[in-house]
């Protein structure tokens, strides 16, 4: 595909990004920002893990760093945690240097390991992430975390309501605005990619991908640029860490453990290693997906989530009822077993089923019997 096409192909991409606010929910417009954080930071992992051959396990503590960075800076302070109170573009930037010097500190420890070792070491950053959030309460806020400041430039807010702005009839609330402020990391993230791995950077970090010896031998210095490589893949992760904060309006440590690196890292592998458009899609994947199956589960069979449709004295879903000749709504009857007590009897907290089967609702069980509810899995509620 020629340059020319491809640009003729992001077209009407672009635009219907730009008009998206004009039509889309509240919950489709948060997922949406959730997934443009996670494209920014897939972009980085993939100039490491995919470009540069490095796998690190660290990406949800650069993550956590930009993040808690720009809360620390952007924030005011009172009693309970600490700011700066620095302006919000300012303290963007400045989170976003955070987490590239902390990438650039750990830079000798990656220029001296390969391969799994690697991984080990960096996956010791995360644990040790962990342990300063929860404990750094002046800073962090603890595990209750801290709020992310309000992001505004030039007068103008992106994550309030003041001033009002309506368009083509559309009044613009914080995730409307939010939402061009996202598109704009990711382009910046996006441009810069690409243009890093067609220059001579992007072909050397390939050299010690394919052969350090040959890489060396054309004149590559293989510690420096392993080193830069950990750093700018530590400076996408910061900005998707400011990008995550505005969007969720409170951090807390629960948002950064080990799991996030996976993700990430499945991000990466999903995409394809090395490809800055693979890396994209592969966030949209494992981002939205399970957020899109979370929401509307109750209404596709087979993908209600654990325990979320189930009754006290019933061990199968509502999705699971077969229909009467009606249509009427039929429990099935399991053969060789007997037929539950017709007076029911109302679940309470001493009742021995509340223990497995939690009641959520009006509907009563019908036996008195311990573990009743429990052997006679056809019992009408």
């Amino acid at each position: 595909m020629s340059e020319l096409a491809r640009r003729i192909w992001w077209l009407p991409v672009a635009a219907v990004a730009v008009a998206a606010p004009l039509s889309l929910t509240g919950f489709w417009l948060q997922t949406g920002l959730f997934v443009m954080a996670a494209v920014i930071g897939a972009i980085g992992l993939t100039l490491l893990v995919g470009v540069a051959g490095q796998l690190s396990l660290a990406h949800a503590f650069f993550v956590a760093t930009g993040a808690y960075g720009y809360a620390f800076l952007a924030g005011t302070g009172d009693d309970r945690v600490a700011g700066a109170g620095w302006p919000p573009p300012l303290a963007a930037v400045g989170a976003v240097a955070l987490a590239a010097l902390a990438g650039a500190l750990f830079s000798p420890i990656a220029g001296r390991l390969r391969g799994i070792y690697l991984g080990l070491a960096s996956l010791g950053l995360v644990f040790l992430g962990q342990h300063v959030l929860r404990n750094a309460t002046g800073l962090t806020g603890g595990f209750n975390g801290r709020d992310a400041a309000p992001f505004e430039a030039f007068g103008f807010s992106f994550t309030a309501t003041d001033p009002d702005l309506v368009v083509f009839g559309v009044p613009y609330g914080p995730l409307e605005r939010l939402w061009y402020l996202g598109l704009l990391f990711v382009l910046v993230a996006g441009w810069y990619a690409v243009n890093l791995l067609r220059g001579r950077p992007g072909r050397a970090l390939a050299g010690l991908r394919d052969s350090e010896t040959a890489a060396a031998v054309l004149g590559v210095d293989v510690r420096r640029y392993r080193a830069a490589a950990f750093t700018v893949s530590s400076a996408y992760a910061g900005l998707a860490g400011v990008l995550l904060a505005l969007s969720f309006g409170r951090i807390v440590p629960d948002s950064f453990g080990f799991g996030m690196s996976v993700d990430f890292l499945a991000m990466v592998v999903i995409g394809g290693s090395g490809s800055v458009p693979g890396a994209a899609a592969g966030a949209v994947l494992v981002t939205a997906l399970p957020l899109i199956l979370g929401r509307y589960s109750d209404a596709v069979p087979f993908l209600a989530q654990p325990g979320a449709r189930y009754r006290c004295g019933r061990g199968r879903p509502a999705a699971l009822r077969r229909r009467g000749r009606r249509g009427a709504a039929v429990r099935p009857r399991w053969p060789g077993r007997p037929r539950p007590p017709a007076a029911p009897r109302p679940c309470t907290a001493s009742h021995p089923c509340t223990a497995f089967h939690p009641c959520t609702d009006s509907r009563s069980c019908t036996d008195s019997r311990p573990f009743a509810a429990s052997r006679h899995r056809g019992a009408a509620p």
